[in-house]
């Protein structure tokens, strides 16, 4: 029975649904995020542009009737802020007459789900690394996702997510294979929008339809797909209410290296060794952040030592 992990990590919450000790899905979420369901008043800054008291702006998905330039509105956020290269996409929203609230956090969503969660303690087994979370973060670092016979090479753009297969083998069992791989990355890496898959030229519309299938049965709904063309392309568009995982990870890599380092220590036995050496702008951005070290000392009940 699949059931979901919960950490409430210093500088993140994380959680994986984990059935026979394999992550299916993983999410990180970082304690600023302005969340979806988030319903908040703001000043209309521009014709669908509406900035929030503390700054944040949230891209509007038409201009509100009846308000100005300047005006007051309440705003309810229905996509987050998507990192990109350059600048980041704003948060999508619609005007609203709902009463202000937060949004459902990492924890409260995935409690709302059919599975069960479990919340993970420090000084506990780590359920988490068992399943293989160190192992999915890489995926989403490097974009090398590897499968039986072949590998998976994943690219966030800003226009849509490539899935690049490479792998050995007749042709026409590799594209099935990577079409279940594909399926399965996406879900665990919690892709949605627009997913391009560039599979190995297959011949004949009853292979193409084969293919096309073995993602179906992998790839929970909702999401709609065009057929795999003649030359090995397949498009699928999924809901995309908040960042992926490759998209979280790459967006600020020394803070996500940092954090996950924190994780580390935070989990050192209070009999092992408190020295530790990182790199150093991952040291640098862990000494940076006050609240952090502040944090693992309650935790752990120790500083630890960087050596330099």
């Amino acid at each position: 029975m699949a059931e979901w992990l919960y950490e409430d990590g210093i500088g993140e919450a994380r959680a994986a649904l984990v059935a026979d000790d394999a992550i299916l899905a993983a999410r990180i979420e970082l304690p600023d995020t302005l969340r979806v369901g988030t319903v908040a008043r703001a000043r209309l800054t521009e014709r669908t542009v509406a900035t929030l008291d503390d700054g944040r702006e949230v891209l509007l998905d038409r201009a509100p009737a009846g308000v100005t330039l300047g005006a007051t509105l309440t705003v309810e956020v229905v996509r987050e802020a998507i990192p990109e290269p350059g600048r980041a996409k704003r948060a999508r929203g619609r005007a609203s007459d709902a009463a202000p609230t937060t949004g459902l956090d990492l924890l409260a969503r995935i409690t709302a789900s059919p599975h069960p969660v479990r919340i993970l303690r420090a000084h506990e087994a780590d359920a988490l690394e068992a399943a293989g979370w160190s192992e999915v973060l890489e995926e989403a670092r490097t974009g090398e996702i590897a499968f039986p016979g072949g590998a998976l090479r994943l690219s966030p753009t800003p226009a849509m997510t490539l899935f690049d297969v490479d792998g050995e083998g007749a042709i026409e069992q590799l594209a099935i294979r990577a079409a279940t791989a594909v399926a399965l990355a996406i879900r665990r890496h919690g892709i949605g929008g627009s997913i391009g898959v560039d599979f190995p030229s297959v011949t004949g519309k009853a292979l193409r339809q084969e293919v096309a299938a073995a993602l179906d049965a992998a790839l929970p709904a909702p999401f709609e797909r065009t057929a795999v063309n003649g030359f090995g392309f397949l498009q699928i568009v999924r809901p995309r209410p908040r960042a992926s995982l490759p998209e979280r990870v790459r967006d600020d890599p020394v803070g996500a290296a940092a954090r996950a380092a924190l994780r580390l220590i935070e989990r050192t036995p209070p009999t092992a060794p408190n020295r530790f050496r990182l790199p150093d702008a991952v040291r640098d951005h862990i000494e940076s952040r006050g609240d952090w070290i502040e944090a693992l000392v309650r935790r752990a009940g120790r500083a630890p030592i960087f050596d330099r």
